[in-house]
């Protein structure tokens, strides 16, 4: 990958791909350090401080909350008056019909008519307020849903590389989608929901008060069973629901990273232990799924259930009543309508206790990647070069991955500028450590790195990085057109710009080849282009960012060798009074460097021009000529 000097982005790198410079993952079962973590403790940590984070979010919305806590009232006061004021209409029915049987009076019917126009009226305006309230928070949800989405994307760019050395793309992009989703619909769908029903639960109990007190205290001996039932069934499913939001985490991981790798999976037959990795990854899903589902299925009917004995308990205590006159037909009515009002809040409010878990479980994943540990911060007062020349000296260097392995041991070496300082070595040796250091992508666990005269630490990461141009053995490039991807480089550039650099890259020609030449757009996985082919375009996009500094790991490993040698003469005149770092296998391509370091196991054991290496007859010579003579290459124990 290419870094950009203009670019706001941050390049997402993993360490080498040699064994001894970053902690391993297999194509099959990449094991994250969330996973670990996560499987360690079923449960939400802190449900309580969870909500807390997520009301912090809410915070902000908090006069459309109150606007929506408002209608709300409205809208269920309008509904909760409606059962009171049509019981009188039963009454006044009643009333007349035993009136018009003893022969000494009618039905009212004007009365009745004017009572549930008035009771139909009530019935639209808490509609039309229900819709608002709908409105209102419709659109917080989704402004939170931004904001975390927003919040989320920042946060990558704050997050040291070690963190996605240890951390599958999946696990990223499920926080990114699914758990946002979750808390998004959440807010939109159900915390009206909530808000609604708490004020039905205190307004119906208000109205049943206002009919009878007996048979209202009476209806509410449901309610401690129904809370015994909701907080086993709450304590017993929270964890399941945390475990779904992991396990969908590891799937999403899983396939995103054998979609990525589809086709090495199939060169080397591992569909099935791609597929069994799957499975195995699924079924663990479909555990904690089902357990979870089936734990919140019980809500509803134990809560229909006990319901139901309430609405026994009224009818029986209502006959006795209305037989001794203590009531009327009406307000039996009336109260039958006021249970089922009340129970079946209590029955939305167990439901929504359910999506809250899961919504819990969703926030805390989420609240957990925002609170990762962030990348160093930049100094306050960060210095400004007036010029960049291309001295660069690394002092006493130790690095490694983990505190407890260090493999870069002790690292001293400088570069006067215009220079070309080849980095060779073993696999392992640790070479591309080495210019990632220098990109200041890692912190030194001990000596220092300088640039210009200064530590790099004493600069800000961007302006540190606008210094350099980095062309790296793995190609990246996006899904855009040929032209914007060279681009990338420098986003000012002009498409006049952009073809130079690509005529220099010796890249214009087969660019005309191609269907649209410029314009044609890479696809996602990048396959409508061949491996040199998109090498060959970071290469142009390095030329066209005419960076003071350049980082070339393996550039033209992808190449023929006819296209090695015009990048090589196109590279030899992009270094021209340019400090360079390259790290090459194939030393011919090498052979002109001012200074050619070789490293073993994090430490320099021979440095010179390749004359002198050669010369010296030591490990370097040995390299050589095992690539050109077939000589057997002598282990450094050897020497």
């Amino acid at each position: 990958m290419i870094r950009s000097p203009n670019s706001p982005l941050k390049s997402i790198q993993n360490p080498s791909k040699n064994s001894t410079e970053k902690p391993s993952k297999g194509p099959s079962g990449f094991r994250s350090r969330q996973h670990s973590m996560m499987m360690s403790g079923e449960k939400a940590r802190n449900f309580k401080q969870t909500m807390r984070n997520l009301g912090q979010y809410l915070r902000e919305y908090r006069f459309q909350i109150w606007i929506v806590i408002f209608f709300a009232i409205l809208s269920t006061t309008a509904s909760i008056v409606g059962p009171k004021i049509l019981g009188k209409a039963t009454t006044s029915l009643f009333e007349g019909i035993i009136t018009e049987l003893n022969g000494t009076g009618t039905i009212d019917f004007g009365y009745i008519g004017l009572i549930v126009v008035v009771t139909l009226l009530l019935y639209a305006i808490s509609m039309l307020f229900a819709y608002i309230q709908g409105w209102i928070m419709a659109k917080v949800s989704t402004i939170v849903a931004y904001k975390f989405r927003r919040d989320i994307s920042q946060k990558i760019n704050r997050l040291p590389l070690k963190y996605f050395d240890n951390t599958t793309q999946g696990e990223v992009l499920s926080r990114l989608t699914n758990d946002v989703d979750t808390v998004n619909q959440t807010l939109s769908q159900s915390m009206s929901q909530i808000i609604t029903s708490v004020v039905t639960v205190i307004g119906v109990l208000v109205m049943m008060f206002t009919i009878n007190w007996i048979m209202t205290l009476a209806s509410l001996i449901i309610i401690p069973l129904s809370m015994v039932f909701i907080s086993f069934i709450i304590k017993k499913s929270q964890k399941y629901f945390k475990q779904q939001q992991d396990e969908l985490g590891h799937v999403n991981g899983h396939v995103e990273e054998m979609y990525g790798g589809h086709v090495v999976v199939k060169a080397f037959n591992g569909e099935e232990r791609s597929i069994q990795e799957f499975d195995k990854h699924n079924n663990s899903l479909y555990g904690v799924m089902w357990k979870s589902q089936f734990l919140s299925g019980l809500m509803m009917p134990l809560m229909r259930f006990i319901g139901n004995l309430g609405y026994v308990a009224v009818v029986i205590l209502g006959g006795w009543l209305a037989s001794i006159g203590s009531i009327s037909v009406g307000d039996i009515q009336a109260f039958i309508q006021y249970v089922r009002s009340f129970t079946q809040p209590m029955s939305q409010l167990a439901n929504i206790s359910n999506v809250l878990q899961q919504t819990a479980a969703a926030a805390e994943r989420v609240f957990e990647f925002l609170s990762e540990e962030e990348e160093t911060p930049d100094t306050p007062n960060p210095i400004k070069v007036p010029e960049v020349m291309g001295e660069v000296e690394f002092q006493h260097v130790h690095f490694g991955y983990t505190p407890d392995k260090i493999i870069i041991k002790d690292f001293s070496a400088k570069a006067n500028p215009g220079q070309k300082i080849a980095i060779v070595g073993p696999t392992g040796a640790g070479k591309t450590t080495m210019v990632k250091l220098l990109m200041r992508f890692y912190d030194l666990n001990e000596g220092a790195i300088l640039v210009e005269g200064h530590n790099i630490t004493e600069f800000t990461r961007r302006d540190l990085r606008s210094m350099f141009g980095m062309v790296l053995q793995d190609t990246w490039l996006y899904n855009d057109t040929i032209m914007e991807n060279i681009r990338y480089g420098k986003p000012d550039a002009t498409d006049e710009e952009v073809i130079a650099a690509a005529t220099a890259a010796h890249v214009d020609h087969f660019i005309h080849t191609l269907p649209g030449g410029y314009q044609m757009v890479l696809n996602e996985e990048t396959t409508n282009l061949s491996q040199g082919q998109m090498q060959l375009l970071t290469i142009a996009r390095a030329i066209l960012a005419n960076p003071k500094i350049l980082i070339l790991d393996e550039a033209t490993s992808s190449v023929d060798t006819r296209t090695e040698i015009l990048i090589q003469k196109a590279m030899d005149k992009l270094m021209e009074n340019r400090t360079s770092f390259v790290i090459a296998h194939r030393l011919s391509t090498i052979r002109d460097a001012d200074l050619i370091l070789v490293m073993c196991d994090g430490d320099i054991i021979e440095q010179g021009s390749h004359e002198e290496l050669l010369a010296k007859k030591g490990f370097y010579a040995d390299i050589y000529n095992s690539q050109f003579e077939h000589i057997p290459l002598l282990s450094i124990n050897q020497k």
